[in-house]
């Protein structure tokens, strides 16, 4: 059987580039104009072909919005430039406030945003002080890197911290979608954890052949989770997810919330512990 589904991007980008590439492209990846007035609407176009992303790919944010949809950067200044021009600013003040935004460090922690966690895995106490919310891809190897950090940081404190596991894969990575839907499945029968683990740590090598040898290795039901696969069992719960983690402002992978703020930073463990002691302080 193929679980593989077709990028969204793919299409979206085959668009882009049929009516012209990135200096003419009226749809961008990731970027929802709804709403705007048609005024408002080339305003922000302007915008985004005329200034840099600062990811370090060196092009327009429209160019690497079209190029590279998983950036999290170009989302993250797309939605800076829609949202000014959706107030009726001028290319010129909003690209003057762009400057002052790019230039500007983001906060460790960004105010708190609410994010339902029933029903998604969990690991450390239920009922733990700090919640963390992990955002996350099986075959992003800044997601696999952050695993051990993760469990280094729960070791630290066994009563006090509990992650839950959100999906979030990015269409730029083949077998993210199949992995996210398998990782539920295995939830389903009570060995969410043990098959996440044995994905990250080999996130080089994602398969759906080597999905069910995990399957079967750490005592599914494999006639069960194959089907559950096969009939995409889990996709709904995936994409629900997904707009979750796009609505609290997730941007690439992995993405931490302490508590309900976004971290942003690279999650490790040394890093993270003085902010959940500060976090139990309250």
């Amino acid at each position: 059987m193929t679980l593989r589904r077709i990028p969204v991007f793919f299409v979206v980008a085959a668009l882009c580039l049929a009516q012209g590439g990135w200096q003419t492209a009226t749809t961008l990846p990731g970027v929802d104009f709804t709403g705007l007035t048609k005024a408002n609407r080339d305003v922000a176009l302007a915008v985004l072909r005329a200034d840099k992303c600062t990811c370090g790919c060196d092009m327009k944010i429209a160019e690497c919005r079209i190029n590279d949809p998983s950036c999290g950067t170009s989302r993250r200044y797309a939605a800076f430039v829609l949202k000014e021009a959706s107030e009726g600013k001028s290319v010129a003040t909003i690209r003057a406030d762009f400057k002052k935004f790019a230039d500007a460090p983001p906060p460790i922690l960004d105010p708190p945003v609410k994010i339902s966690v029933d029903g998604d895995p969990v690991r450390g106490p239920v009922n733990a002080k700090v919640t963390i919310v992990e955002f996350s891809d099986f075959q992003c190897p800044f997601c696999a890197k952050a695993t051990p950090e993760v469990i280094a940081l729960l070791q630290k404190f066994p009563k006090d911290v509990r992650v839950v596991f959100k999906q979030f894969p990015l269409e730029t990575h083949s077998q993210a979608a199949l992995a996210a839907e398998a990782s539920l499945a295995a939830q389903a029968q009570g060995k969410f954890w043990e098959l996440h683990d044995k994905m990250y740590a080999n996130f080089r090598i994602l398969s759906e052949a080597r999905i069910m040898g995990w399957a079967k290795d750490i005592g599914l039901d494999v006639n069960r989770f194959h089907a559950d696969l096969a009939s995409h069992k889990y996709k709904a719960r995936v994409d629900s997810e997904e707009k979750q983690g796009e609505a609290a402002g997730v941007e690439g992978t992995p993405t931490f919330f302490i508590d309900g703020k976004k971290f942003n930073s690279v999650f490790e463990a040394a890093d993270v512990a003085p902010l959940i002691l500060e976090e139990l302080k309250h």
